[in-house]
């Protein structure tokens, strides 16, 4: 018995040996199908019609200084660190490890991975043990006998190993390889792209938190300036000096700004919301905390990748390229289902009445066996599926066109906006001094007598609005600052370990 199982074995073993060398064979073959290669970078030399000034324009204020475009300059991964926050750089970290998006497109990326494990099987034999046990009675008066013994009633063991490999000539097993790797390419940039995009949101929203705060603080000021102003009217009122309607007048105005306090509440408390959520966590866990405009620096050195750059640096447009990659080789799949088909299969085993004899002398078998098919005639399936994945190319193409005029468009936006924000910020930045200045006048002539308290009120209320003014500018020159390093690709490249799945 010994000896047939090793002459049992020795078949598989030959057999196994025999479909591998053929499996190197084809991987060593060639593949139909496009080959592909990735889209060239756009033929511009700019994001703008116009080339880029220097630097944007400076204010006279702390705070108010010019930024600097640094053409070709790389962007850090870690670009948050450039407004000098500890408590954003916190708050970023802590988003980055406890969101649950990022999570979810972590968890995407392994999947993909297993994916292209499980497609690279397709390369090796397929080797199966299958063992079954029945017991039947046969029809002796009708039918000869299962058994050379004759009996009518018996057991039946049997036991055998298989080996089917799917000859591939054609290359389809690496075409649907390459797909799958192209599909977890894809998936690594999703999973980059939620990082950048949850660092952005992170640091604009912690940027719309102080700048909330700064207009609610200004606009109480206007308040209680304005009630003020509404008392000293209705005291000349009672003194008749002036008419019912200007009281009227004032006490709408007072209203219709105090109206103003609790929407900018609301939008606070929703921004807070928003960061802990941010963070991974309920509202109800808010961040430690409190942002303020004036604990943020403004970045002055911007840099600006070059454009061909961009689409090697933008995670959206990396993982369009990798979708375009995964269409691609999905047509060489469609090509290989029109050509024949050819399979190699073996096995050996052995069966008995007991299984202690499943491999004596006389119970053993084995089979070899090689099949060809082609596909004559299936109502035109093939073809259309064949089509179907042309079309599929050729709309993953546009797809990755749209992605990268987009890309384009966010970065010219925002190199746009961060130019007209420093003349906002510089001419409101006026409007508040001139302000400033207008009030110490008001105040030195009432000192003097010869000015009234209304005057003066009217003054600060003047001041108040420009002053309210100016946080809204600078608190968009943040906002741009943001959006263009996102628009820039957020700096992945030189962070791998950050960005690492």
């Amino acid at each position: 018995m010994s000896g047939v199982l090793a002459r049992c074995h020795g078949v598989c073993a030959s057999l196994t040996a025999a479909a591998l060398v053929l499996a190197m064979l084809a991987c060593a073959g060639c593949a139909v199908g496009p080959r592909f290669r990735p889209p060239p970078a756009p033929a511009v030399d700019r994001y703008t019609p116009a080339p880029l000034p220097a630097e944007t324009s400076a204010g006279s204020a702390s705070g108010d200084e010019s930024q600097r475009f640094d053409a070709g300059e790389n962007l850090t991964g870690e670009w948050w660190q450039l407004f000098r926050s500890p408590e954003l750089d916190a708050l970023v970290a802590t988003a980055l490890k406890e969101n649950p998006d990022v999570a979810a497109a972590r968890a995407a990326l392994r999947e993909a991975q297993e994916l292209t494990a499980a497609q690279r099987g397709a390369f090796y034999p397929q080797l199966q043990a299958q063992y079954a046990a029945s017991r039947q009675r046969d029809a002796t008066g009708t039918l000869s006998p299962t058994l050379t013994s004759g009996a009518p009633v018996f057991n039946l063991h049997t036991a055998q190993v298989s080996v089917t490999y799917a000859f591939d000539p054609f290359g389809a097993n690496l075409r649907r390889l390459e797909s799958a790797q192209a599909q977890e390419q894809a998936q690594r940039f999703e999973l980059i792209a939620a990082q950048v995009t949850l660092s952005t949101n992170v640091v604009a929203a912690a940027i719309e938190e102080g700048s909330l705060r700064a207009q609610l603080a200004a606009t109480r000021d206007i308040v209680r300036s304005e009630r003020a102003t509404l008392a000293i009217l209705r005291r000349e009122l009672e003194l008749g000096a002036i008419a019912a309607t200007d009281v009227m007048a004032q006490e709408s105005l007072a209203a219709s700004t105090e109206a103003q306090v609790p929407g900018l509440e609301k939008q606070l408390a929703q921004e807070r919301d928003l960061l802990a959520v941010l963070a991974g966590h309920f509202p109800a866990d808010e961040p430690a905390a409190h942002f303020e405009l004036s604990g943020l620096t403004l970045p002055r050195d911007l840099p600006v990748s070059v454009p061909s750059g961009l689409v090697r640096q933008r995670p959206d447009v990396l993982a369009a390229e990798a979708q375009l990659h995964a269409a691609s080789a999905q047509v060489g799949v469609a090509i290989t289902d029109l050509l024949p088909q050819i399979s190699l299969t073996a096995g050996a085993g052995g069966t008995a009445t007991q299984v202690a004899r499943l491999f004596a002398a006389g119970n053993t078998f084995w089979s070899a066996g090689a099949s060809l098919t082609q596909t004559l005639f299936a109502g035109g399936t093939v073809w259309h599926r064949k089509r179907a994945a042309d079309a599929a190319l050729d709309g993953a193409g546009a797809q990755y066109r749209s992605v990268v005029l987009s890309a384009f468009q966010q970065v010219a936006d925002a190199l746009h906006a961060l130019e007209l924000d420093a003349t906002a910020v510089t001419l409101s930045a006026q409007a508040e001094q001139a302000a400033a200045q207008s009030l110490t006048a008001v105040r030195h002539n009432v000192e003097n007598g010869s000015a009234s308290e209304l005057a003066l009120l009217q003054s600060e209320q003047a001041y108040q609005q420009a002053l309210l003014s100016l946080v809204q500018a600078r608190a968009s020159r943040y906002a741009d600052t943001v959006a263009l390093f996102g628009a820039l690709g957020g700096g992945w490249w030189n962070e791998p370990r950050r960005y690492a799945p």
